[in-house]
């Protein structure tokens, strides 16, 4: 788990950081690019489909993991719209909640209590 832990340490530290960098140098125009490769029919624009796919199962997972509860809606936002800034931040923090349970980080408290 501490590895694992280190892991999500690195990936939101680099995404802190390389996004600052890209904020500084070309502004805060990310959903008009993003978009507008989509539109052109290349391999930017599949790659921005294809994450952007990943970024809602993170959104479902997320909200599926709070039974789907306002606070799990939100999360799901978050997920969606964070992506992996937020997820790392979120299963690193979720990770020192349940003590290192993966049972319990993957499906949450509830259900990992039930499927025993």
């Amino acid at each position: 788990m501490n590895a694992f832990r280190i892991f999500l340490m690195g990936i939101f530290i680099t995404i802190s950081g390389y996004t600052a960098v890209v904020v500084s140098n070309h502004g805060m125009g990310l959903l008009q690019v993003f978009f507008r490769d989509m539109a052109k029919m290349g391999w930017p624009g599949q790659f921005n489909l294809d994450f952007m796919c990943l970024l809602m199962l993170s959104a479902l997972w997320l909200a599926w993991r709070h039974h789907f509860s306002p606070i799990g809606i939100v999360l799901g936002f978050a997920g969606f719209f964070g992506g992996a800034f937020f997820l790392s931040a979120y299963l690193l923090i979720e990770s020192f909640r349940v003590e290192g349970d993966v049972k319990a980080l993957l499906l949450g408290k509830v259900r990992a209590r039930t499927s025993e």
